[in-house]
């Protein structure tokens, strides 16, 4: 039986090979090499803030920057990045209980009492470094009030003072608090790094592992250094010291990755009942609901980027799966296909999170995708449309597809009974209305709405287009007639804009005729429905009502229309 000082000396990974200088310090070689060129210059600046995700080294770097500032040796006190050999305040500064390194965390002291006592500390020299350094971890958390203490202190510090701010919300932190710091934004480690750096460890440690359990732990540690330690010592755990994939899908309530892949293809194809088997044994040995999703939305990703990056299945945290047999789906899958996938996915993945029973959720989403995933896009649509109708038209030529039979079945299912058709192409209309520009003195009708609207007055431009009927115009005289239940005051208002706008006096009378004259609002909703009865005249779209007799026209948008709203 072990004792219990033998399994209290344990040590996990994150803390046992936690870098204690810039040599060991991984993936941030841009910001060690500013660091170096600071210190050989010696412009080393009082204040600096780390930014970048969970893990990535932020406080490790702080601390090493707190020994380099701190690092004094037999020839006496220099700042150096040179840490190979220990100086005199060394350890306690690695070990974090040096009394000149003070370490605040601001998740937990918020306040400008916090501060405050930073604040009054500061005019205190150092016990026994060269420097007192400040660390401030999780900086954005501090209150209003506590980062308005410290500017006056960032901005002239005393000379024997250092600052050090860490955050992974660095859009938190005020603007006045960053310009007086230098920034460094720590970066995710790239796959083949960390990959590179756990075989390392690994081997250190005597410990066997299998590549691909490796690949998945890499990848769930989204480039997080202290999270893949943490997956690393969780999975030698898991496997009794010896870490395998099966043991890591377990731990990680991952599914089989081939079978990922051979589920995307079935969804791919439409094979919907094969689609839902494979599901249920995904969920049946463990894998997480949420999972299939994401690990499918994951897929479509990859797919959409192997298409356009066909570079991209040299990533060394793919399996050979996935290297091998994703590329063929991407010259297979078009553009289109792979979009509308992942836009099914994303949106599903939080019906899924949000719903009481997350399989039946993962399965209808899958449903939905089968059902669309091979559809044509609208153009290739309209296009195998105008070739079904030319063909009923002309009976020498060959015969209509039997697959348009089947696949308009799953059209009409993934279409909604008030799905809008935009006349893209056909039928180009445009009314006859006059040229609309704005001008000092308005010319027409047309060009004093424009000028309203240039004005930016919106009561007299709703009044112009809704309440007004324009009976005659010149320029100075306008005769217009008011419709049932409008304010006559507009008719003031409006004689007493125009004279603002254009410099000159307007006369305005009011029509005591009843007219057929439209307004300007009325004349838009005749032309609207002109412009869908012709479009329901159109061939082409009789041919898309006929074969999708829940469709309706609700609008059409002409080249002029396109113009007018860009």
């Amino acid at each position: 039986m072990k004792s219990s000082d033998s399994l209290n000396s344990y040590i996990v990974l994150a803390r046992k090979y936690r870098p204690a200088d810039f040599s060991s310090l991984i993936g941030q070689e841009a910001m060690v090499t500013t660091f170096a060129n600071a210190f050989k210059s010696n412009r080393i600046h009082h204040a600096y803030i780390l930014t970048g995700v969970r893990g990535v080294g932020k406080t490790t770097t702080a601390r090493i920057l707190a020994r380099a500032f701190n690092f004094e040796d037999k020839n006496g006190a220099h700042p150096t990045l040179d840490l190979s050999n220990k100086g005199v305040h060394c350890q306690e500064i690695i070990e974090g209980r040096h009394v000149d390194v003070i370490e605040m965390d601001a998740a937990s002291n918020t306040g400008i009492d916090n501060i405050r006592e930073i604040i009054d500390s500061i005019n205190y020299s150092p016990a026994s470094a060269p420097y007192k350094v400040y660390i401030i971890d999780e900086v954005h958390m501090l209150s209003t009030a506590a980062f308005n203490g410290l500017l006056k202190t960032l901005e002239e510090p005393p000379a024997h003072v250092k600052f050090i701010f860490a955050t992974t919300e660095i859009r938190k932190v005020p603007i006045t608090i960053l310009s007086r710091c230098q920034r460094f934004d720590l970066r995710r480690i790239l796959p083949e790094t960390m990959t590179k750096y756990l075989n390392e460890i690994l081997q250190k440690e005597q410990i066997e592992v299998e590549q691909e359990a490796l690949h998945m732990i890499v990848r769930a540690g989204e480039g997080s250094v202290r999270d893949c330690l943490s997956l690393l010592d969780q999975g030698i755990a898991h496997g009794e010291g010896k870490i395998k994939a099966n043991n890591i899908k377990e731990m990680l309530g991952l599914a089989d990755k081939s079978k990922m892949i051979d589920l995307f293809e079935m969804l791919m194809r439409g094979e919907m009942s094969q689609a839902l088997e494979l599901t249920r044994e995904q969920y049946n040995t463990g894998c997480d609901a949420k999972i299939i999703i994401q690990d499918l939305a994951n897929l479509s990703h990859l797919t959409t980027r192997m298409k356009i990056v066909p570079t991209a299945n040299k990533d060394i945290s793919l399996t050979p799966d996935e290297s091998k047999r994703i590329p063929e789906m991407a010259n297979n899958l078009s553009m289109a296909t792979l979009t509308r996938t992942w836009q099914i996915l994303t949106s599903g993945l939080e019906e899924v999170t949000k719903a009481n029973d997350q399989i039946q959720a993962v399965e209808m989403v899958l449903i939905r995708l089968c059902y669309v995933a091979d559809l044509p896009s609208p153009n290739e649509l309209i296009k195998r449309i105008e070739k079904q109708t030319s063909e009923q038209q002309n009976p020498n030529n060959a015969s209509i597809s039997k697959n348009m039979t089947s696949e308009n079945t799953n059209i009409r299912s993934v279409i909604s009974s008030s799905s809008a058709i935009s006349a893209m192409q056909k039928p180009q209309i445009s009314a006859s209305e006059p040229e609309i520009t704005t001008s000092p003195n308005p010319k027409n009708y047309a060009q004093l709405v424009a000028l309203a609207g240039q004005n930016r007055d919106l009561v007299i431009k709703h009044a112009l287009e809704n309440d007004l009927r324009p009976i005659s115009f010149e320029i100075g005289r306008i005769e217009v007639e008011l419709i049932t239940g409008a304010n006559p005051s507009i008719i003031a208002s409006l004689s007493e804009r125009l004279k603002k706008w254009t410099n000159r006096a307007w006369l305005i009378t009011v029509s005591n005729n009843k007219s057929n004259v439209p307004t300007i609002r009325e004349a838009q909703k005749t032309e609207e429905q002109r412009q869908l009865d012709i479009a329901h005249e159109d061939e082409l779209v009789q041919a898309i009502i006929k074969t999708f007799p829940d469709t309706r026209v609700v609008k059409v948008k002409t080249k002029d229309t396109d113009k007018q709203e860009g």
